[in-house]
């Protein structure tokens, strides 16, 4: 397990600096190992370098998909995260963060494709009111969004929520909500607040200007 400071989402890519020699060895490890993957969690409470952190038991897998071995226990990785995952037992963090995870899909409960459609315009016109005030230009809907509105509709929506969510500047307590959202409605819910809570945050600094 690799605790972070910020809180990560299926489908992003985590790049790593690595050159505590407990995360030196879990990447040693690691790479022997056949699927070359490990979790990530976000840190409750504490500091990456150190030990003695507190950390949330939901996180994600990542996968080590490119290397650099700058000797003397110094890595760069480069790592897709994949799928959720949930901790069932902390283990001592001996000779690195290991616990026992299982992966965790998403819990039934449906989402509309109006509802979708509903939160990606509102993220849509945030980034608008963001570039009128900036007066900047913003690229177009599809390369800022991920994809047309259209072939959204296509994509699963917890997945598709997962995509809108790493293109929003929100928070980490935020992101943390979308991740540990039990279910897709769930993650929407979480989502449009953390919608609400950064267009608060962005009318308040603009009203200051």
């Amino acid at each position: 397990m690799f605790p972070l400071e910020s809180a990560l989402l299926p489908g992003e890519e985590l790049p790593l600096r690595v050159f505590e020699p407990r995360y030196s060895a879990l990447v040693r490890d690691t790479l022997d190992r056949d699927d070359k993957a490990f979790g990530v969690v976000l840190i409750a409470k504490g500091r990456e370098v150190g030990g003695g952190d507190e950390r949330c038991d939901v996180g994600v897998r990542a996968r080590i998909a490119a290397f650099e071995d700058h000797g003397e226990g110094q890595y760069r990785l480069k790592c897709p995260l994949t799928e959720r995952i949930r901790v069932r037992e902390w283990l001592p963090d001996d000779p690195y963060p290991r616990a026992v995870v299982e992966s965790w899909p998403d819990d039934p409960g449906p989402v509309s494709d109006a509802d979708l459609i509903e939160v990606e315009d509102r993220i849509w016109g945030l980034f608008e009111r963001i570039a009128v005030a900036r007066d900047a230009r913003l690229p177009e809907r599809e390369a800022l969004l991920g994809v047309s509105r259209i072939d959204a509709l296509d994509v699963p929506a917890g997945q598709r929520l997962y995509e809108l969510a790493a293109r929003m500047p929100m928070g980490t307590a935020d992101k943390y909500s979308v991740l540990a959202a039990p279910s897709a409605a769930d993650r929407l819910t979480a989502l449009s607040e953390a919608v609400d809570n950064v267009t608060a945050m962005v009318e308040f600094q603009l009203s200051g200007e």
